[in-house]
């Protein structure tokens, strides 16, 4: 790319960021194109969809999951490794809008690196008898899908609020707390479904 190009797609970057983190991802293009000072079509030459937009702006906190789920693996109490990852992606997602709103519509799904991770520290903490047997990746849409909305919702009026909803949730995900679960985990396809719904 020439120079001015590589400039113009840096700026538009830091505008998404900015305006993402502070409103969510459903913020106009037109507005994101404004505060980088260049033209929509512009914005459209460097990302043609809102989804390459998004992908570029948020490439360094799918690094960062990454990251802790591998410090996660890396812990010696399975237990602990699983809460500490819950609690670093949940605290991601409380610093950016955007990134919450990404979290709760991109859950990791099979074939993603993510996907693998995730299972990786379940399987651990539940061959370790601490996480219940019976939980799913897929339930684990539930759990970050309920955070988000509780981060959504108090975000300018109590911040830390996502904390109390997720040490309830990890409770209830102890093996030790475990009761059977009245129906069976959604599918693949299911999840997949209510992700276009959020």
């Amino acid at each position: 790319m020439r120079k001015d190009a590589v400039h113009n797609r840096e700026r538009l970057l830091g505008a998404a960021r900015r305006l993402f983190a502070d409103r969510g991802l459903d913020v106009p293009l037109d507005e994101i194109a404004r505060a980088a000072g260049v033209s929509i079509g512009t914005l459209y030459n460097r990302f043609p969809t809102r989804d390459a937009l998004v992908e570029a702006v948020f490439a360094d906190r799918v690094a960062t999951v990454a990251g802790l789920a591998e410090q996660a693996l890396a812990m010696g109490d399975a237990w602990e490794g699983f809460a500490a990852f819950m609690t670093g992606v949940c605290e991601l997602q409380a610093s950016d809008l955007g990134y919450n709103d990404l979290a709760a519509r991109a859950v990791a799904m099979d074939g993603d690196r993510g996907y693998g991770l995730m299972r990786e520290i379940l399987e651990r903490a539940q061959r370790a008898g601490q996480l219940r047997g019976d939980v799913t990746l897929a339930d684990m849409a539930f759990v970050v899908w309920g955070v988000a909305a509780t981060i959504r919702a108090t975000y300018e009026v109590a911040p830390g609020a996502w904390r109390r909803h997720l040490a309830l949730t990890l409770d209830g995900l102890r093996a030790v707390a475990a009761r059977p679960l009245p129906v069976p985990p959604m599918s693949v396809a299911k999840t997949r479904a209510a992700m276009r719904e959020c």
